[in-house]
C-alpha cells in the first residue's frame, strides 16, 4: 500500500486550517508548521481549492480557510481530491480486473481491500484528528488514528 505524499501534505494542511477555523492561514505558514515544501503545497491547495475543501481570498487579510467544517471533511474526500482512485493496480482502477484460473480470486481480494480501506477514510473527520477531540475507539489491533462517530 503506498500513501502519497499529495495525501498526507494536503491532510496535513488541512487539520493546520482546522485547528483555528475562524482565521484564513498563508501557504507559507502552513509549510513552515508542517515542515512541508512550500511549492508542492501551493500546488496541493490549488487541488483542495478545486474540490471545494479550502477556499482563499487574495490580499493582506487573504489565506486559506476549510471550504467546509473540518467534521464534515473526511480522509475519503482528500485522497479522492489530490490522487483520484483511491487504490490503483499499476494505474488503472480495480474495476475492471479480472485474471484467469488459478489467480481468478485475487481481484476480489483487492476490491475488498479497497472497500475496507475507503470505509476507514470515510470515518475519519478532520475533526477526529485534532488533538484533544474525543473519538470513537477502532477494533483492536487495527493500528489506525480513531475516527469520529457520524462521519459522512
Amino acid at each position: 500500500m503506498h500513501i502519497s505524499a499529495k495525501a498526507d501534505y494536503a491532510t496535513r494542511a488541512l487539520l493546520e486550517l482546522a485547528r483555528e477555523p475562524s482565521r484564513p492561514l498563508t501557504c507559507e505558514a502552513i509549510a513552515s508548521s508542517q515542515h512541508i515544501p512550500f511549492r508542492f503545497l501551493k500546488s496541493v491547495v490549488g487541488e483542495l481549492r478545486r474540490a471545494g475543501l479550502v477556499r482563499s481570498q487574495r490580499g493582506c487579510e487573504g489565506g486559506y480557510w476549510l471550504g467546509r467544517p473540518a467534521e464534515a471533511i473526511t480522509l475519503l474526500d482528500v485522497a479522492h481530491a489530490v490522487d483520484g482512485e483511491l487504490i490503483t493496480l499499476r494505474g488503472e482502477p480495480l474495476t475492471g480486473l479480472d485474471y484467469p484460473g488459478p489467480a481468478s480470486g485475487l481481484p476480489a481480494v483487492w476490491r475488498r481491500i479497497e472497500e475496507e480501506a475507503a470505509s476507514l477514510l470515510r470515518s475519519t473527520t478532520l475533526t477526529s484528528l485534532l488533538p484533544g477531540e474525543a473519538s470513537a475507539p477502532l477494533p483492536a489491533g487495527s493500528g489506525a488514528p480513531a475516527a469520529s462517530k457520524g462521519a459522512a
